[in-house]
């Protein structure tokens, strides 16, 4: 019997989500369906929704907390769902986000995060799920930047690691030197209105990932570059391995993710140069 999922957001029209999650059910031979349902009210959309397991994004992964009977340890700590799965109780929630980026940092582009001086801009959902998982890595000082101060204050509560984890604000930033490190996990890139960034954030060894992909990370990118920054990544590669997570919590079987990536990676190459 073919199972059903959904990711759940609003808007995810644009989402890569269903044809990732339909290469990795090619794959494994398993079937199952994957869709993507645009859910302006999260609880109604997920109420009405009968299938086995779903994906959250923006901008309702802290809600999905609140709908489930229980927890990871991953979305615990991050205090954010992107992945339900349907047990006997009721919806389980985890946070694959977080995973997703390591893997794709510490495997597919073989990064030391090791001591890195790390800059994390945003507070939000995104941010809560890659966090917890960058203090696990072994990254150095971890500085939280968000418009609402208050939002970087409660994720670094959250985190609980206060002689690792500091907030400042975007006002500072000037001030701050250079990082190792730098994660935007501000969905602010959307709407073209990414945050006034200095360069002298950038060194000659900096590392610039946005967890975004597609045109929502070209804005970012092209500063870390013209920073002279010495990688710039898109959020390709964590959505992927994120993906893969996910479908390992539901059917058991770990992915191969690379043919996926290398396909995806490909499309956009063509696309760009079809512009």
């Amino acid at each position: 019997m073919r199972k059903r999922y959904a990711l759940f957001g609003h808007p995810v029209a644009h989402s890569l989500s269903p044809w990732i999650h339909a290469a990795f059910a090619r794959q494994t031979g398993i079937d199952a369906d994957y869709v993507a349902i645009d859910a302006p009210d999260f609880a109604a959309a997920l109420a009405a929704f009968d299938g086995d397991g779903a994906n959250v994004t923006l901008p309702h992964k802290q809600r999905a907390v609140a709908a489930c009977a229980s927890l990871g340890e991953r979305a615990r700590r991050a205090g954010v769902v992107n992945t339900l799965s349907r047990r006997a109780g009721g919806w389980h929630g985890d946070n694959t986000d977080g995973v997703g980026l390591i893997r794709d940092l510490t495997g597919r582009l073989r990064l030391d995060l090791r001591k890195r001086r790390t800059l994390l801009l945003g507070a939000g959902g995104a941010a809560r799920g890659v966090a917890p998982a960058l203090l696990d890595a072994g990254i150095g000082d971890l500085f939280i930047v968000n418009r609402t101060p208050e939002r970087a204050d409660a994720l670094a509560d959250a985190l609980g690691e206060p002689t690792r984890v500091r907030t400042r604000y975007f006002g500072d930033l000037a001030t701050l030197g250079e990082f190792d490190l730098i994660v935007n996990a501000t969905s602010a890139t959307r709407g073209g209105a990414l945050p006034e960034l200095p360069m002298a954030l950038v060194g000659p060894r900096t590392t610039a990932v946005d967890l975004n992909y597609g045109e929502a990370a070209v804005e970012f990118l092209a500063w870390a570059r013209a920073a002279g920054g010495r990688e710039a990544i898109d959020g390709l590669g964590t959505l992927v391995e994120q993906a893969a997570e996910s479908f390992r919590l539901w059917h058991g079987v770990q992915p191969d993710t690379d043919p996926v990536y290398a396909e995806l990676r490909a499309r956009q190459a063509s696309l760009v140069s079809a512009d």
